[in-house]
């Protein structure tokens, strides 16, 4: 995986109650993958955010004015720095167009009240060179903080309750400058103890521990072989759901262990940015694609995934009044996205 997903593993899981396993994981992996890229094609840009630094002829033939550079597909959320012809032009003398509304922008203008120009160097191969934020919005919502320091190369990270409660695979995350990308997610003894017996019967959705705050809502435990959802927490109370993610319905007995899905396994230094080390109780922060691209990319994932299974003929209805799925509701939303998100072409001057 080279790049966040638009959508985890976990949310379209849920959406097709698929258990567990490493044979489903990796059928939804190559759906969900398979997905982003037809969301990307089909708006003619990229949402996530990646520190780099791109460079752009000048002047060509797309330059219809001498002051305005046109990013196209290259669409800026901050700039660093701006230089051309090796010569570094001031923030102050520059202005990221559309102001109004951007991010993402669109084009640089040169202020023309100020003395900086493009133009300049040897030839006009790569003249201009932007360092900075590349994408459509930096939206980020802090989710919780990892549990552990870490050093520049681990791969493992382990993370609190609320954390393992609010990320999946394919979420982009972020650990003071460094960006990580999850890959993976395996079971973390919670240093909690079962406080009290339960019984095999999915009514029996009391789960006593020692420290509630340890926990958060929608994180998925595990007891013995038995996950858990927890739907609430009061105090030291946990109400769950069970069993959960096709496990089994068990009994089980005070002092059993509980386990989360809290170590994540990351691709580190991801998007631009460089592994570096990190202290316990570091803040975490999940950068959130636009809610109309993530409902695409999971609406296109789960169509993949359910053509597939019938050979990309699926039907509807028996014997004579069976017929075969049109698919209307997801070309709808193709066209809604598209309006509310998509990168429209622009008219270029001759």
């Amino acid at each position: 995986m080279n790049r966040p997903w638009y959508t985890t593993r976990e949310e379209v899981k849920a959406e097709l109650d698929v258990r567990e396993t490493a044979r489903s994981n990796t059928r939804v992996d190559r759906a969900i993958e398979a997905a982003c890229g037809t969301v990307e094609g089909a708006l003619h840009r990229v949402f996530y955010p990646e520190l780099d630094t791109r460079y752009f002829p000048w002047p060509g033939p797309q330059y219809a004015r001498p002051w305005r550079l046109w990013l196209d597909g290259n669409e800026v959320i901050s700039v660093t720095t701006l230089t051309s012809g090796g010569t570094t032009i001031a923030a102050s003398d520059y202005f990221l167009e559309p102001n109004q509304y951007g991010p993402p922008y669109t084009s640089v203008e040169v202020d023309l009240a100020s003395n900086a120009a493009f133009g300049g160097g040897d030839t006009h191969q790569r003249n201009i060179a932007i360092t900075g934020l590349f994408g459509y919005r930096n939206d980020e919502t802090q989710v919780g903080a990892t549990a552990e320091a870490l050093d520049a190369s681990e791969t493992g990270v382990d993370v609190d309750g609320a954390t393992s409660a609010m990320v999946g695979v394919g979420s982009l995350l972020r650990v003071d400058t460094e960006r990580l990308i999850v890959t993976g997610r395996t079971q973390l003894d919670t240093g909690q103890n079962l406080g009290g017996n339960l019984t095999a019967s999915n009514s029996n959705t009391t789960v006593s521990v020692a420290d509630g705050t340890q926990f958060a809502a929608d994180e998925v435990i595990l007891i013995d072989s038995e996950k858990m959802r927890i739907d609430d927490i009061a105090g030291n109370t946990l109400t769950v759901t069970r069993p959960w993610d096709g496990t089994t319905l068990a009994a089980h007995t005070a002092g059993a262990d509980i386990y989360a899905p809290r170590t994540l396994t990351v691709q580190r230094g991801a998007l631009g940015t460089t592994a570096a080390t990190h202290l316990t109780a570091a803040a975490i922060y999940r950068w959130n694609p636009p809610a109309a691209v993530r409902q695409l990319a999971l609406a296109e994932a789960l169509n993949d995934l359910l053509q597939g299974r019938s050979g990309y003929a699926r039907t509807a209805g028996t014997g004579e009044s069976e017929r075969e799925m049109t698919g209307r509701g997801l070309e709808k939303l193709r066209q809604r996205v598209y309006i509310s998100h998509g990168r429209k072409a622009r008219t270029r001057a001759v």
